[in-house]
């Protein structure tokens, strides 16, 4: 039990729930500011409550590491077994449980085409298999800005890259990393690897909602580096199109391209500069937190982004023999 990893410093009585709660959320994130948002609070009351629980626990908990907050291992060790505790102490308040096989309930979720593509197929699959009268209504991303109070008090689930939203928790479904597609025929598709190939090439831009630009282009430019726009459409989807039937280049994620690759007939191909990893969030609001329904979904949704992670790592080992 939680009370185990403080039981040595406290007295549990003397215990503040609420700076549980905190740490959860400051482990979570791994920064003031967003555990912030997330828990509801100011950003210097969630700073006193980490140095409350930097005297509690002995540990600074997070350090600043060049620009970045990061864990200590104490505060590594304490990831699992805290959220397990709260899970188990936000139990005790549900009311029921949620009967899948016989419910009705309409979820509204809101997601970007590339989490439709490749979360949405084995949700229904086990909607089908577990909950059939469940409904999934789903709404576009449309970007942070469309997160006002009113419009987030309609939503279930939001997934998308990014970070927190007000009244919204966090967790992380996947990571991914982008590459190049294009059709298998592509002139330039053995050198596309080379810098100057890929500035050579024409591309296919993806701007959504809100957006101003892609955000490849963004860190591009940070790098020095501007490639020649010949298209631009608002989701990764129709890009994967267009390089399908034309000569452009998509620079896009490369689990997507994976997904359609066979029936676009495309091959992914490693960029001559890395981005990195990104990574893909699952958000429900604070209401919905001991909600059965929304942990019942919650729960669908994270064993298919580990089951994602779990068969690429796979992957990635069988390649290295």
């Amino acid at each position: 039990m939680l009370y185990m990893i403080y039981i040595r410093r406290m007295n549990l009585a003397s215990l503040d729930l609420n700076l549980l709660v905190a740490l959860d959320a400051l482990l979570s994130e791994t920064s003031v500011s967003r555990a912030a948002l997330r828990i509801g609070l100011s950003q210097p009351a969630t700073s006193h409550a980490l140095q409350r629980l930097r005297d509690l626990v002995g540990d600074p908990l997070l350090v600043r590491v060049g620009a970045r907050m990061e864990l200590t291992p104490r505060a590594q060790a304490l990831r699992a077994p805290l959220s397990q505790a709260l899970d188990q102490v936000r139990g005790l308040f549900v009311a029921e449980d949620f009967d899948a096989k016989h419910s009705e309930r309409r979820f509204r979720v809101m997601m970007p085409d590339i989490a439709v593509e490749l979360l949405l197929p084995p949700l229904l699959t086990r909607l089908a298999a577990d909950a059939p009268g469940v409904r999934l209504d789903v709404a576009p991303w449309r970007g942070p800005a469309i997160m006002t109070p009113e419009f987030a008090r309609t939503i279930d689930l939001v997934i998308c890259i990014g970070d927190a939203f007000k009244g919204f928790h966090r967790q992380k479904l996947y990571t991914d990393s982008d590459a190049l597609a294009v059709r298998r025929d592509h002139p330039l598709r053995g050198r596309l690897k080379r810098l100057d190939a890929f500035l050579a090439a024409r591309h296919v831009a993806v701007v959504g909602r809100g957006q101003r630009e892609d955000l490849i282009d963004e860190w591009l430019r940070d790098k020095g580096v501007e490639r020649t726009i010949a298209l631009v459409v608002p989701s990764y989807i129709e890009a994967l199109h267009m390089a399908a039937r034309t000569d452009l280049v998509a620079f896009v994620p490369r689990r997507l391209i994976a997904a359609l690759a066979q029936p676009l007939g495309l091959v992914a191909i490693a960029p001559p500069l890395d981005p990195g990893i990104d990574e893909q969030f699952m958000f429900y609001p604070t209401r919905a937190q001991v909600d059965p329904g929304s942990i019942w979904l919650r729960r669908q949704i994270l064993a298919i982004g580990h089951a994602m992670e779990t068969s690429a790592h796979g992957a990635h080992r069988s390649g290295k023999r």
